[in-house]
């Protein structure tokens, strides 16, 4: 078996003995999955209709703590259920789990409701917003990671010193040192491939140790489907191998981080609405709006690009991390990069999430934006070219976490977009992040001052 399966596959894999559990699971805050394994007799017999998680999971820290704030939870409200709602249409097959598939699920209320601030609800309703307007939000994320020497519990124990990349060479492009990770990363390819996510191809990537992973252009949602599922399988599959795999976005301050660009355009009845021949770069007036709403939108949406202390620490000059906020035509010195000029492929690639963010609020907020350009009718400034990090003229993209905050939180295009309480449950999830920052006494404190201070 392979690719996505029918309920009616899994009873007679069931009754072979080829499935016996199945992974039933929600995307969330982070975008990792989170759930139960059921026997599969159980899942055949009702956990397919639905099962329940506490809410919690909707509110929780990197760490899994329970920070008090939340309007959704709460210890005073005893902290109850949600519905778990699977989607058959992603139930597939896991294999490099013997006897293993999975399913994911959307998150709801005790009416049934969808639950706003479930990431994939959060997508949903953007991706509702666009087809109000007959059209159809195509996109694709790139999967940039590092891959380490030694395993996971290794690196834990060792304090996470001494990370030794799996490859000491910068290797992009390379195949000569990517040809030494293959036993790691065919497996990677290959298993997705058997899941029905259409992988193109891997690559090394810009540094020592760093890999890309690139999956075929899907509607919205089935792509941040993909890109979770890919994220998971990455480290599930390098953990099996011995070694380890980060998501971070700046790993070491010497080296250049890894992105999670997301390259988007909108279609109606098959056709690219992006794409018009007789438009300067083949852009069309929607594409125009469309990037404009982008661009003037850019750092209240930077928050769910960029969700974390670290991340912003990936934004440096000179390392392909973009600084400003600025639009150009196949310029990876850009916050926002045009690609397939004068072609019917022409799209637009947001070069400013890194690999940690959780790809439905990332597309979701690129939509938001996109989607009010269009509304607004605003006007695209000409492209810039040229040295993007050299210039003065140009927004710089949020350089802090706190600053990134402030702007999502005052978002009156967000707050529509989004409602009130989905802003205000990711602007206190991020406060609380900073908040733990800023508690931390770092190894960088400890150095600089334990004597000379």
């Amino acid at each position: 078996m392979t690719g996505t399966l029918t309920l009616d596959q899994i009873k007679i894999a069931a009754e072979r003995g080829e499935i016996d559990t199945i992974l039933v699971c929600i995307v969330d805050m982070q975008g990792r999955l989170q759930g139960k394994r059921f026997h599969v007799s159980n899942f055949i017999e009702h956990g397919h209709v639905e099962t329940h998680c506490c809410n919690y999971l909707l509110a929780t820290d990197l760490e899994m703590m329970t920070p008090d704030g939340y309007a959704t939870t709460s210890w005073a409200a005893g902290y109850g259920d949600y519905v778990m709602k699977p989607d058959l249409s992603t139930l597939r097959l896991v294999p490099w789990l013997e006897g293993t598939a999975m399913v994911l699920c959307d998150v709801m209320d005790h009416h049934h409701a969808p639950v706003p601030q479930s990431p994939r609800q959060i997508l949903k309703a953007q991706v509702d917003r666009a087809a109000a307007l007959g059209l159809a939000p195509m996109m694709a994320t790139e999967l940039e990671f590092f891959l380490y020497a030694r395993s996971y519990d290794a690196i834990r124990h060792s304090g996470h010193r001494d990370l030794e990349p799996l490859t000491p060479f910068n290797q992009d492009y390379s195949i000569q040192f990517t040809s030494r990770e293959e036993y790691v990363m065919r497996p990677i390819r290959n298993h997705l491939v058997a899941m029905g996510i259409p992988v193109e191809s891997t690559k090394g990537e810009a540094e020592t140790g760093q890999e890309e992973l690139n999956i075929r252009y899907a509607d919205a949602l089935t792509c941040a489907d993909y890109h979770t599922i890919a994220k998971h399988a990455i480290k599930e599959i390098t953990h099996q191998k011995g070694h380890a795999a980060t998501f971070m976005a700046k790993w070491r301050a010497d080296k250049v981080g890894s992105a999670a660009h997301i390259h988007q355009s909108l279609f109606k009845g098959g056709s690219n609405v992006f794409h018009d021949a007789e438009a300067a770069h083949g852009m069309s007036a929607t594409m125009r709006s469309y990037v404009a709403g982008l661009l003037k939108y850019a750092p209240e949406v930077t928050l769910l690009l960029a969700p974390y202390v670290n991340s912003y620490k990936r934004f440096v000059p000179g390392t392909f991390a973009p600084t400003k906020s600025a639009w150009s035509v196949d310029n990876r010195t850009a916050g926002f990069r045009l690609v397939g000029e004068d072609t019917k492929g022409v799209r637009i690639e947001c070069r400013i999430p890194g690999s940690d963010m959780n790809p439905y609020l990332a597309c979701a907020a690129q939509l938001a934006a996109g989607l009010a350009g269009i509304e607004e009718g605003l006007d695209l400034p000409d492209p810039v070219s040229g040295d993007v990090y050299a210039m003065t003229d140009v927004p710089d993209v949020p350089s802090s976490l706190r600053t990134a905050t402030e702007a999502f939180a005052g978002s009156a295009m967000l707050r529509a977009a989004f409602g009130d309480a989905v802003v205000d449950h990711y602007a206190h999830a991020a406060r609380v992040e900073q908040a733990d920052f800023d508690r931390a006494v770092t190894d960088y404190e400890l150095a600089r001052g334990f004597e000379k201070a």
